[in-house]
């Protein structure tokens, strides 16, 4: 497993890293390939927060947690990882590794969704505009997020969300 750290606003000793790398290799067992995790650490107000993103063959799990203690933030991220890879083992198993699941002492813990709960589909008329404008209509609608067609991107599908921590993104179709 390939793994990269990024500091906001904070200096991570090399003993935090290795710790946080040994938990990541953890993880290693249910991928058949090479992966790559993301590290993020930052410290706000106190909170020691660890971001963790694992992408492999094009599937990203990510988790996030706050403690007053960087290590226990790394632990808590690592198990909520899992946790998501084991409630969806099996629509995952054929992206993992063969047998990764067959000695999780986690398992036991975690009750698996057998099916997604699609409860509701909605047409929705794609209008042309710009990204100004679809901010404005997702917040007249109290929307948390809003589909559009951006004027300014050679109207490439887009997608416009209110972020937790404050401000708007965007997600852009690729090519």
């Amino acid at each position: 497993m390939t793994i990269r750290f990024t500091e906001r606003k904070v200096t991570v000793s090399d003993d935090l890293k290795a710790y946080a790398t040994k938990k990541c290799e953890k993880l290693d067992r249910y991928f058949d390939r090479d992966s790559a995790a993301f590290i993020t650490f930052s410290i706000e107000r106190g909170r020691h927060t660890a971001e963790i993103t694992v992408q492999h063959a094009g599937m990203y799990f990510r988790a996030q947690e706050q403690t007053g203690d960087m290590y226990a933030s790394i632990d808590g991220a690592v198990s909520s990882i899992e946790r998501q890879i084991l409630k969806n083992k099996t629509r995952l198993e054929k992206r993992l590794r063969q047998g990764a699941f067959e000695k999780s002492a986690a398992a036991d813990d975690v009750v698996e969704e057998s099916e997604f709960d699609l409860v509701r589909v909605k047409p929705v008329n794609v209008k042309p505009m710009t990204v100004d404008e679809a901010i404005l209509q997702m917040n007249l609608l109290g929307h948390e997020f809003f589909f559009f067609s951006n004027m300014e991107e050679k109207e490439k599908p887009c997608v416009v969300y209110k972020r937790k921590n404050g401000g708007y993104g965007m997600l852009v179709a690729g090519e």
